[in-house]
């Protein structure tokens, strides 16, 4: 449970870096600039976009790329990874009777 804990944390840490990178192109562009993961991504590495498109299109499933990839990439970025991280938190949470270990 400690790992799912772990990237729990990741994940929101990661929502909170693309929360404050919207947060100052919105700033800059002067109204709220909402930021697609799929912009995001493609800024990032855009070889690896279409290389993911084309192996998921091709070898997987068509329908899974269209509507269903495609519409978590028009989600803001922030969105896509916090959500995910909650729930591995919730999920993954201490239950009453656990004990901390410690490193004696």
């Amino acid at each position: 449970m400690f790992v799912g804990r772990l990237i729990g944390w990741l994940w929101i840490a990661v929502a909170l870096v693309a929360m404050g990178l919207e947060a100052l192109r919105s700033l800059e562009a002067g109204a709220w600039a909402p930021q697609a993961l799929g912009l995001l991504w493609y800024e990032f590495a855009p070889d690896s976009l279409n290389v993911t498109q084309a192996v998921v299109q091709r070898f997987l499933l068509p329908e899974l790329w269209d509507p269903g990839i495609t519409w978590i990439l028009l989600k803001p970025a922030w969105l896509v990874f916090l959500v995910p991280g909650i729930l591995l938190l919730v999920v993954c949470r201490r239950r009453d009777g656990e004990r901390r270990r410690s490193f004696r």
